[in-house]
């Protein structure tokens, strides 16, 4: 199979878009099997260095310019074309994970949505894996998918996390394709929310029969509001509060069960480590995964409930000095602050705020006015403006310029066995070099 995808990069001129970790993981790959062939980099980062005449840096501000002199242009997730026209150069545009699923021939279960995606990737993964199934774990999960392509085997799973932007250009679907939930994020990338949902919308439209898509019944208008999303596939809502009468097949919540159709499946009560409805709403897509593969219900309640939170997604510090501290540093926007807050319950103490993408924050501010929190620490950008609306006059509100500030003001205010939850509502880029920096120095602060 590697070797259609070799031959795909013979006599091309090949742009390397972005020199991240995808972008390098690109450069390695080429490289491995053509040693001497001409490639071309371009990244807005001034300071980059490569030891290999073979290749054509271009830096700075102008990194996207003449993008349609080259054959192929493998662009990183991260890199942003914003307000550029791309109608003549869209074709070229390629992603790790598009030729994984133009080139492999394996079965490939994508997962998207604007949170919830690593949880549910790694759940699946797990399940799979506990049920003796070749499989594999890629994707924007911090494994790029070229990384993986020499243990692809025939008879495999390929279980692939999606971002919007990895499936923003993309023409090829996986077998399964799955949309967790769509918000406003990202909208630094997308010249509108509607562009944003229309990427993620690329997971499923290019699906055949005999595949599956699975999608949030309750944000169904969202989804498929365009008329050109239409699938072949076989389809499955589900919905932890909605309507299921006109769904063919659905999955819905009745007398504290989880049902597929008619068939119970799981009991929501079921002592779990997954914390908060979110979860229960990942569990209830990967319930549907193991019953679309028929594979053993008794086994994957089993993995399901022994789960293990990943890092920065409501995860527990510890306690010190009476206050149980919680790092949720992959809140990135409102609701899944919100999520978090309903998860734990009785939350004493949180700290917002990061960068300000344009993301509107009315609803956040209506819930935290009516919340039970007693103390709101607003770190910049977007914390120092949610605080200055806080009407609230039994919520106390702190003003910070850093995350020392922050976990300070929290150990002496928070009361004795409450809880201190960072859960910041926004992103961390211009503060920290991503939200797992973030979340690894509010653990460093709290524990000193």
């Amino acid at each position: 199979m590697i070797n259609k995808l070799i031959k795909y990069f013979e006599n091309k001129k090949i742009l390397i878009l972005g020199f991240g970790i995808e972008g390098r993981s690109t450069y390695n790959f080429i490289r491995k099997y053509f040693p001497n062939k001409k490639l071309y980099i371009a990244d807005k980062n001034n300071n980059l260095k490569l030891k290999d005449d073979n290749v054509q840096i271009n830096c700075g501000v102008a990194y996207l310019e003449n993008l349609d002199d080259y054959d192929i242009i493998m662009k990183s997730p991260g890199i942003s074309l914003k307000g550029i026209d791309t109608s003549k150069i869209k074709e070229k545009i390629k992603s790790q994970l598009e030729l994984l699923l133009e080139n492999f021939n394996v079965y490939t279960i994508g997962i998207t949505g604007t949170k919830g995606k690593s949880t549910t990737s790694s759940l699946i993964y797990e399940i799979l894996k506990a049920q003796n199934k070749k499989v594999l774990l890629m994707g924007n999960i911090g494994v790029p998918a070229f990384d993986c392509l020499e243990q692809i085997k025939e008879n495999m799973y390929l279980v692939l996390e999606m971002s919007s932007h990895q499936l923003e250009f993309m023409d090829y679907s996986p077998n399964i394709s799955i949309i967790l939930n769509v918000y406003e994020e990202h909208l630094d990338h997308y010249n509108s929310f509607d562009a944003y949902v229309d990427a993620k919308c690329n997971i499923y439209i290019h699906q055949k029969k005999g595949d599956y898509y699975i999608y949030n019944l309750d944000i169904s208008k969202i989804i498929e509001k365009n008329a050109k999303f239409k699938t072949e596939a076989t389809k499955y809502g589900v919905t932890l509060n909605g309507s299921t009468e006109k769904e063919d097949n659905k999955v819905y919540i009745k007398n504290e069960q989880v049902y597929i159709n008619d068939k119970s499946v799981y009991n929501i009560n079921d002592n779990r480590q997954l914390l908060g409805k979110h979860n229960l709403n990942n569990i209830m897509f990967v319930l549907t995964v193991s019953e679309i593969l028929k594979l053993d219900l008794n086994k994957t309640i089993d993995t399901i409930n022994n789960f293990k939170a990943l890092p920065h997604r409501i995860e527990c510090v510890g306690k010190y000095n009476d206050i149980t501290f919680y790092n949720d540093s992959i809140a990135t926007i409102p609701e899944a602050t919100i999520n978090s807050i309903e998860a734990l319950g009785q939350v004493n103490t949180l700290i917002v705020g990061g960068i300000d993408r344009g993301v509107s924050f009315d609803k956040f501010i209506s819930y935290l006015n009516n919340s039970n929190i007693e103390n709101l620490i607003c770190l910049p950008t977007t914390g120092h403006k949610i605080g200055k609306q806080i009407d609230n006059k039994h919520i106390n509100i702190f003003y910070v310029e850093n995350m020392e500030q922050a976990v300070d003001d929290a150990k002496k205010n928070t009361r004795k066995d409450g809880i201190c939850l960072l859960s910041p509502a926004a992103a961390s880029y211009g503060f920290f070099k991503n939200f797992e920096d973030r979340g690894n120095r509010f653990k460093e602060l709290v524990k000193e």
